[in-house]
């Protein structure tokens, strides 16, 4: 995956399941198309659900889409990407979801979501990642991260790290305003 140094990547994270009369679906859909009609390049696992939601909004207002694949996996990937690249193995997949992203939204999914959320929330605490937006869009979120807070050792300084959007429209203005 070539990139120009000035192409902006978002990284989307969400669950393969939903369809499209759910609210992930047009949610994801929205964050694809206000991303693209921004100048974004979006980024996703490629799949079905929120993945697809999120490439196809894109690729509706001309954008760029760039699916991180497993060649593990028998499924086909989603049919509006632009670009694909195939990992064999899940950390080089996230790894290439994450290295190149100026900002993360993350929509309702199950344990890969989560999987992923955790991933970027811990590089960004440790330095390892410089700051980048990292929102959570939805209503799912605030209760999940609450029972992290009360149940692990979760700090202040955690939580601020985190970004809670309500809709796509602030989820994307959220990542524009941290990354430009």
């Amino acid at each position: 995956m070539s990139l120009p140094d000035s192409e902006k990547i978002v990284t989307i994270f969400g669950g393969s399941k939903c369809g499209e009369d759910t609210e992930e679906y047009r949610q994801a859909q929205e964050v694809g198309s206000l991303l693209a009609d921004a100048g974004y390049t979006i980024c996703t696992g490629g799949y079905l659900g929120v993945m697809e939601a999120a490439s196809r909004g894109a690729r509706e207002h001309g954008g760029r889409v760039f699916g991180i694949v497993m060649n593990q996996f028998k499924s086909e990937p989603n049919r509006y990407l632009t670009d694909k690249v195939a990992s064999d193995h899940f950390y080089d997949r996230l790894q290439n979801l994450i290295t190149r992203s100026v900002g993360f939204i993350a929509i309702r999914g199950g344990m890969g979501t989560v999987t992923e959320i955790s991933l970027v929330w811990n590089k960004l605490q440790t330095g390892v990642l410089d700051y980048r937006p990292l929102v959570l869009l939805g209503d799912c979120w605030k209760p999940v991260v609450e029972a992290w807070k009360k149940n692990l050792v979760v700090s202040d300084e955690d939580l601020q790290l985190l970004h809670f959007a309500d809709s796509a429209a602030e989820a994307v203005k959220i990542v524009r305003s941290g990354s430009e």
